[in-house]
């Protein structure tokens, strides 16, 4: 076992060293260090020429954003940063300042629609970059992060774009910049005198904190010693062959403070698993995608938790399914069975080995369905099953299959489509979503099942669950993939009670009504699993409060929201490689996990 050990630097500044994991996450020095300069840095920070409100940013679904750098020292860990919020391409300005002409760096970003600099003192004292400022300004939003003298701003007072000055030069200087650009964290301070004509005493914009920071556990309370816990019980997990490797990420107070890669992408393989990493979340899927839509519809009016399956669908009517509520639905008492048969009733005649037009929906490589395969066996089948349970908690996926068909026919839209343009993009989510070997290559994506029976292959970028692969990869219960930190965005903007960025996606009191126990039979929420009343079972694990809700899924992955502790707690890993195992579950790697994260914030500094 090798914990993440790519894109790693160090920076010995200012009395400091960080440590980077691709995210400025976990530092190896003293946490109240990190968290005293932090403090020094916010008290010299000030937020000029933001009549506009561009900061923080906003409409990150139709922001282009480039990062150029020419002399900052800290400019990896910066743009490392910029990069947990949006997609933000690094550009070197110094290859301007010699091998290309000045002039092709307006060239090459025309494509961008935003522009964020990293000035020094340097910068700010050259007349071709202050130039390229007040030129591009007049075109397209532009941010300017200065860490520098005072007696360097008055260079900038023809700038009319947002100033972020700072001036304390340290690494965190840069870390809190990069943040406040996207509201990680807040400016608070004014200028205390007066600098040029334009930045005079009492001057600035105060912004709010409206995204996640990312910052040392010491800034939430924690002993960074007292989360090493963690460690051990990751690489347990991985001596013990109850997963490859997993990716933990903890959030405490809208911050993260922990998000750290074990392991690898396959026993025998070299790919390190990386914090970056894409992981099929399977049955997280349920709350990650059709719940949230269906939270959406319901703040519209589009969607009545009263209503059955018959007035949302007509094909249902001459159904035993006619009368099923979404409410029933939705808390898993419809009386539906668990799932319906896939590849063992699947025809030679019902699959190819090519796509065309008579089999286009695509399972994995070299194995696609005919053309209506869903609409003419899987949902006919669906159809047929029995109701026997009605108003007993059985889980089933069927339930959310028949939500998806619901949800898109309310909004003539796919489900990925719509959870795609109305949640994961506007919210900076870069790579959740269905079908990811559309948009990254699969050596970003850890392996789930080595299917010998029915696929024939390694299941790597294509769903693992059956009932989803033979849909085509785009399901109700299952198939979406994502990073861990992609999962605390979504689940921040739930603990934040359907607000994010700025943006409200759910009303508050959505949130609480979906998220809370719904029914006298059964622990659930509308569609979110959630704390289990029965002491013995410790579910999601020992020391979780009564509020926590959330899902697990079956390819080894958590996410668990715990309004009590302001914690966002994920778990994401294969452990299904190379082919279905329990141990995972035996060893309660997840919930021990979950505990040593409780047993830390009770422990404090």
């Amino acid at each position: 076992m090798r914990k993440n050990s790519r894109n790693l630097y160090i920076l010995l500044l200012s009395g400091f060293v960080l440590f980077n994991s691709a995210c400025a996450q976990n530092p190896p020095f003293t946490g109240k260090a990190y968290i005293k300069e932090q403090l020094l840095v916010e008290q010299a920070t000030v937020l000029l020429n933001n009549g506009k409100q561009l900061i923080p940013l906003q409409n990150l679904d139709n922001n282009k954003i480039a990062s150029i750098h020419f002399s900052a020292p800290y400019a990896v860990a910066f743009d490392s940063l910029l990069n947990k919020y949006a997609k933000v391409n690094a550009i070197n300005g110094n290859d301007y300042l010699g091998t290309k002409p000045f002039d092709m760096l307006a060239q090459d970003t025309k494509f961008y629609n935003t522009l964020i600099l990293q000035l020094t003192d340097a910068e700010v004292n050259n007349p071709q970059i202050i130039g390229f400022i007040n030129n591009t300004q007049k075109l397209k939003n532009v941010v300017v992060s200065f860490i520098g003298n005072s007696s360097s701003l008055i260079k900038l007072n023809e700038v009319s774009s947002p100033v972020i000055w700072s001036a304390r030069v340290s690494p965190v200087a840069a870390l809190y910049s990069a943040q406040a650009i996207f509201g990680g964290v807040a400016i608070t301070q004014r200028l205390t005198k007066t600098y040029a004509p334009k930045y005079t005493a009492n001057s600035g914009f105060l912004t709010s904190k409206t995204r996640l920071q990312y910052t040392v556990p010491e800034d939430a309370g924690i002993n960074a010693d007292n989360l090493k816990e963690i460690d051990n019980i990751a690489s347990e997990a991985i001596a013990n062959r109850a997963t490859p490797g997993c990716v933990v990420l903890v959030a405490k107070d809208g911050k993260v403070i922990f998000n750290k890669a074990y392991g690898y992408h396959m026993y025998d393989n070299g790919i390190a698993d990386k914090i970056t990493d894409i992981f099929d979340i399977a049955s997280m899927t349920k709350i990650s995608a059709t719940t949230m839509e269906a939270m959406q519809l319901y703040d519209q009016g589009k969607l009545n938790l009263d209503s059955t399956l018959g007035t949302y669908m007509p094909i249902t009517r001459n159904t035993n399914k006619k009368t099923l509520s979404v409410r029933e639905l939705l808390e898993h008492q419809a009386g539906l069975i668990p799932d319906i048969s896939t590849f063992e009733v699947i025809k030679p005649t019902d699959h190819s080995t090519d796509s065309s037009a008579a089999y286009p929906t695509k399972v994995n490589d070299n194995y696609y369905v005919r053309k209506n395969y869903f609409e003419e066996v899987m949902l006919p089948a669906a159809l047929r099953s029995a109701v026997k349970t009605r108003g007993q908690y059985v889980y089933s996926d069927v339930g959310m299959i028949f939500l998806q068909q619901i949800a898109e026919t309310i909004t003539a839209i796919p489900l990925n489509k719509y959870v795609q343009d109305k949640f994961y993009t506007p919210l900076g989510m870069q790579t959740a979503g269905f079908l990811p070997l559309y948009r990254f290559p699969a050596n970003r994506i850890p392996p789930t099942e080595d299917d010998k029976k029915d696929r024939k292959t390694l299941i790597d970028g294509y769903v693992h669950d059956p009932t989803a692969a033979l849909m085509g990869g785009v399901a109700g219960h299952a198939g979406v993939f994502a990073s861990a930190n992609d999962v605390a965005i979504l689940y921040q903007m739930m603990l934040n009670r359907g607000t994010y960025g700025g943006v409200q996606y759910v009303k508050p009191e959505t949130v609480d009504l979906w998220t809370s126990k719904q029914s006298p039979v059964s622990r659930r929420g509308l569609g979110f699993d959630r704390w289990d009343p029965i002491a013995d079972r410790h579910y999601p694990s020992k020391l979780a409060s009564d509020m926590a809700y959330g899902h697990t899924g079956f390819t080894g992955t958590c996410v668990w929201v715990d309004p009590k502790y302001n914690l966002v707690y994920i778990f994401l890993s294969n452990r299904v490689y190379p082919n279905v195992g329990n141990r995972l579950g035996s060893l309660n790697i997840r919930p021990r996990i979950q505990d040593a994260v409780y047993e830390a914030i009770q422990k404090g500094l």
